[in-house]
């Protein structure tokens, strides 16, 4: 079974000038701050991206229906793949639910409604483009890695650093290869230290009931 051969963008942590792609965990932070205070319908926007690791594309045909409130999963569809009716489920903290719920809840209750659109269709790319690119300026996040892009990394990466295991993470990721999620396991900087340093801790911990026992 063959599946369709990713983008090289999609696979490097790193361009070929050697500019990061993804946003550190400081970044992260400082996007969640901007984002708080940009237009709520921004805001709901890129605290998805940030929370999800989805392609902004996935993010835009979201509707009311694809919420599933009490198990705070969100169902996206995955653009790249040759099935277009591949769909996954990915989980989303309370306060993402809270903040979509509250942004769009005032819209007339349909069935099926994009979270973000205009004149009932999904929001146009390049607009939604522009929203998060203003939030990155805003936060003073600037480099190859200011883009819906660069969250995905990021959210990519920071999953390995949480602990997330990897089959885990293709899944909500919507990688069609294991080796495309693999590349987060190649962070480098803080990133790498950070995933050391809780390798050391474990290793430490375990010398020290070793030497209580012993």
């Amino acid at each position: 079974m063959s599946f369709p051969t990713q983008h090289p963008s999609e696979m490097r942590l790193y361009d070929r000038s050697r500019r990061r792609l993804y946003l550190n965990a400081a970044e992260r932070r400082q996007f969640a701050e901007a984002a708080r205070i940009a237009r709520p319908d921004a805001c709901s926007l890129a605290m998805t991206l940030l929370h999800t690791g989805c392609r902004l594309s996935e993010a835009l045909e979201l509707t009311s229906a694809d919420m599933q409130r009490e198990a705070r999963v969100l169902t996206l569809r995955t653009l790249k793949r040759r099935n277009p009716h591949h769909f996954r489920e990915v989980p989303i903290p309370p306060e993402l639910v809270q903040l979509l719920g509250a942004v769009h809840e005032n819209r007339e209750p349909q069935e099926r409604r994009f979270f973000w659109q205009h004149r009932d269709k999904p929001l146009c790319r390049t607009t939604a483009y522009r929203w998060i690119k203003a939030i990155m300026s805003s936060a003073g996040i600037r480099g190859a890695q200011a883009s819906p892009k660069g969250l995905r990394h990021g959210y990519g990466i920071h999953a390995i650093r949480c602990g997330v295991p990897l089959n885990m993470l293709q899944k909500w990721m919507g990688h069609a290869a294991l080796s495309t999620t693999a590349i987060y396991t190649n962070a480098l900087g803080a990133e790498e230290r950070s995933i050391a340093e809780r390798m050391w801790r474990l290793e430490r911990s375990r010398a020290e009931k070793t030497d209580a026992i012993s």
